[in-house]
Parts: C-alpha cells; sequence; structure tokens
C-alpha cells in the first residue's frame, strides 16, 4: 500500500481502543477523536512547504519559519466535521470547504448533495478529512469533485481504514496520500469496516 501513512504512537493506540469501546460515552468518544485527529494533522503537515522569514527575539534577530501555503479542509459531512476543530486548533488560518456525501446502504455507491469550498483550490494545500475509509467510494468522489475544481495538491485523513478503501484509492487516485492511526482487517458483507468502530457519526453526535 505505497499511498498509505499509517499514524501509530501510544497514546493513539490508546485512543483508538476508547473509540472502539462500545461502552465509550459520547463526550468521552470526541475528546479521543480530537486527540487522534491533532496526531494525524501533525504527521500531515511534515509535508508542508515554509519559507524563511527574519524574527526579533528579545536578545536579537534570527530565523523563523511561515508555511508557504494556504491550507483547505475539506471534511466530509457530516462525520468529517468532528475532526476540523483539532485541524483548526493546528492550523488556524485553514479556510473550510464542504463536501456532502451519503452512502446507498443497498448498492453502497455515494450520493452527493451538498459541495461548496473556497475559489483557491489550485493554489492550496487541500485535506480532505472523514474518520472512516471503508469502500472508499466516498472519498474517491470527494476527490473527483474537488480535481473537477482545479485541486492538485489533495490528501486524505481518517481515523481508521479498510484495506479495500485503501485499494480503490490506490486505483482510482494513485498520486493522493491517505493518512490513517488504524488499518483494520476488512469489511463486512453491508460495508462497514471491522473490527471498527460503529458508526462515527452517529457515536460523536449522539444519534444512535
Amino acid at each position: 500500500m505505497k499511498n498509505l501513512v499509517l499514524v501509530e504512537n501510544p497514546l493513539v493506540k490508546r485512543d483508538i481502543t476508547y473509540l472502539r469501546d462500545e461502552h465509550t460515552r459520547e463526550y468521552q468518544f470526541r475528546l479521543a477523536l480530537e486527540r487522534i485527529a491533532y496526531s494525524l494533522v501533525i504527521e500531515i503537515s511534515k509535508k508542508f512547504k515554509l519559507h524563511e522569514v527574519d524574527v526579533k527575539t528579545p536578545l536579537e534577530i534570527t530565523k523563523g519559519y511561515k508555511i508557504e501555503q494556504q491550507i483547505i479542509l475539506v471534511p466530509v459531512l457530516r462525520a468529517g466535521l468532528s475532526m476540523v476543530s483539532s485541524f483548526i486548533n493546528m492550523i488556524p488560518y485553514a479556510k473550510v470547504g464542504h463536501i456532502g456525501l451519503r452512502r446507498d446502504e443497498k448498492t453502497l455507491q455515494p450520493i452527493d448533495y451538498y459541495y461548496k469550498t473556497p475559489r483557491d483550490l489550485d493554489t492550496s494545500k487541500v485535506i480532505v478529512i472523514d474518520p472512516m475509509l471503508a469502500t472508499g467510494g466516498s472519498a474517491s468522489a470527494a476527490l473527483k469533485y474537488l480535481k473537477n475544481k482545479g485541486a492538485s495538491d489533495c490528501v486524505l485523513a481518517f481515523l481508521i481504514a479498510a484495506p479495500e478503501g485503501v485499494k480503490k484509492m490506490e486505483e482510482d487516485h494513485p498520486d493522493i496520500t491517505v493518512y490513517t492511526a488504524a488499518l483494520d482487517r476488512e469489511l463486512n458483507e453491508s460495508g462497514f469496516i471491522l473490527p471498527g468502530l460503529g458508526d462515527a457519526g452517529d457515536r460523536t453526535f449522539g444519534t444512535l
């Protein structure tokens, strides 16, 4: 899986365990999700372009750095919204777009219902955010929309991913890097990730 970056450390593994546990309450789930999202954005930021600037400390002038690119976050509605705050806290100047996609429970194919992003996609680093990469249909459709609008520098960020979804991304978008905190075993017959963590949106927002 050449386009996959697995973000692992003891704290992430601990928090993934919280997410999987069916007894984890909504507020605990949200806090663990936010902490994992911090780890994802830190890993993704290693590829950000920098330029040097002069900065005056209380003692002297030295070299500092600023992020060169505009960053655009694009959460996939609705579950992707749960990860935005962590990314915004780390990248306060980031712009935020939204893509609304839902999965047809019979065909497992994505159906779009909303799309709005900032105009400068073509000159920005675009981070598509969604807690789960299952079949890969929604993520692939989201990237297709963004590329058609001019985005050329995109990455994907997920809490967990299934091998089937990663494979689809490699087939449909071989130029895109996928970041995830866990690579799970497989999908079941209904297209849900195993062992998984249930529906991330429902568990975040308490709509079970």
